[in-house]
């Protein structure tokens, strides 16, 4: 009799178990579609730059925010201006994207590039040819 009882006792809880499963678990239908509202824009990174200047060369050193550290990162420095008056320079920062599996955490990329420039001169900077925000140390 003791094990009847134990028996129907494990059922009743399995079976509060499973109802409790199918009942907690979204369904597809739950989820819906994305509308084109919810999709979310993507910002341009914020990007910290160090120029250092010496005898007519700049070189220019800076960090972006990336998706993951698989993303490759490159840089090219350029005048910006016309031939009689060079009035700055022009940093283009370029986020390829990343053909392996890497996990999604967000770090930070370094990249270098270097410039003949005379000195003092405003730095630009663009990230995948959008304009972006630049911190200088």
């Amino acid at each position: 009799m003791i094990h009847t009882r134990l028996w129907i006792s494990a059922g009743i809880i399995a079976l509060i178990v499973l109802v409790a499963f199918a009942l907690s678990v979204p369904h597809a239908r739950d989820l819906g579609v994305k509308s084109e509202d919810s999709i979310a824009t993507t910002s341009v990174p914020m990007v910290a730059l160090h120029d250092a200047y010496k005898k007519g060369l700049h070189t220019i050193s800076g960090s972006v925010e990336v998706p993951n550290a698989c993303t490759p990162v490159s840089a090219a420095a350029s005048l910006v201006g016309n031939a009689s008056s060079t009035q700055s320079i022009l940093v283009a920062v370029t986020l390829q994207t990343d053909s392996g599996v890497c996990l999604q955490v967000p770090t930070s990329a370094n990249f270098q590039t270097t410039l003949m420039a005379p000195a003092n001169l405003p730095i630009g900077t663009t990230v995948n040819g959008s304009s972006a925000s630049t911190t200088s140390s």
